[in-house]
């Protein structure tokens, strides 16, 4: 969510990836726009501790005022931070059967802000110790034990830092075409993602991409590309601002001018399919949807054939 190749500051703005934050015209925060599903309700009950509704609020206000202090985004304000999205996409499922039929399968969650997917994957059955949950902002990821009220030896995922356009985090590497088993990798001991060249078996890279150019989101996919397995069905899933035709997207929020590029699922599907990937050798399936402030977001996978 909050990958980019730099976060700068200065007396008036922000700049992540390519969306500008003019310091001055951030709002401050709003308890009235907390709001969680029931399902969303009984998922952090459970993960956390707290019975209480009220508790349960107080708690997450906490954590998200902390989160403010330093990264006054407007998926911190708009409590974005705390949905977990990856329940919500088809593979879904068959990421879970990855990690209960594939001793080795790794998830990674990329540009994860708090980690929610990653949580929630792990409490559906996904090995938490074969996870990875990986962020620009280090402060997210411990933040994340704060919301979930964990340590590392209770959650044993792997909370890792870094910058997905620093080669020495994450180089581009050909995707690989070697589907016999590798030697595991101890997690616990990555400082980059380097390692795991040809060894992931799911990405999740929820609301990642629109953070960027064309010409960075081409780079973004094709590192992917890269750390993913060449075993059938391995996936790379998420999704983002989607428009009918490729091109650039003008839009306003919290503060925020963002000239975000845009893919069209045409546009999209080929970018995979042919360009990162050898033409047929992978499954791209994308869905254009409305979202609550009608804004058209594209859900999309990426499966191995």
């Amino acid at each position: 969510m909050t990958e980019g190749p730099t976060v700068m500051h200065d007396d008036s703005a922000m700049v992540l990836g390519n969306i500008i934050f003019k310091t001055a015209s951030i709002p401050g925060l709003d308890a009235s726009l907390y709001s969680l599903s029931s399902e969303e309700v009984a998922f952090f009950k459970a993960q956390i501790g707290i019975d209480d509704d009220a508790d349960l609020e107080r708690h997450i206000l906490e954590v998200q005022a902390n989160a403010y202090k330093f990264a006054p985004y407007p998926w911190i304000r708009g409590f974005t931070f705390i949905r977990h999205n990856i329940s919500s996409y088809p593979v879904y499922e068959h990421i879970l059967k990855l990690g209960r039929e594939r001793p080795d399968a790794v998830l990674l969650d990329i540009g994860c802000c708090f980690g929610v997917d990653a949580r929630k994957a792990a409490a559906d059955g996904f090995p938490a110790k074969n996870i990875i949950a990986s962020d620009i902002h280090n402060e997210f990821l411990q933040l994340s034990h704060e919301l979930f009220k964990t340590t590392p030896a209770s959650y044993p995922a792997c909370l890792l830092p870094g910058d997905v356009f620093d080669p020495a985090f994450l180089s581009i590497a050909e995707s690989s075409d070697n589907v016999s088993p590798a030697p595991a990798v101890d997690l616990s001991s990555l400082n980059s993602l380097n390692p795991l060249h040809g060894r992931i078996s799911a990405i999740n890279a929820t609301r990642l991409f629109h953070l960027f150019n064309e010409e960075k989101q081409l780079h973004l996919a094709r590192a992917l590309a890269g750390l993913l397995s060449a075993r059938p069905g391995s996936v790379i899933c998420g999704h983002h601002v989607g428009n009918l035709e490729k091109g650039i997207i003008i839009t306003n929020r919290g503060g925020s001018e963002r000239l975000a590029f845009s893919h069209s699922p045409e546009t999209w599907s080929s970018l995979w399919d042919g360009e990162v990937f050898e033409k047929g050798s992978v499954k791209v399936e994308t869905e254009l949807l409305i979202n609550e402030r009608k804004r058209l977001v594209m859900k999309w996978s990426v499966i191995r054939l």
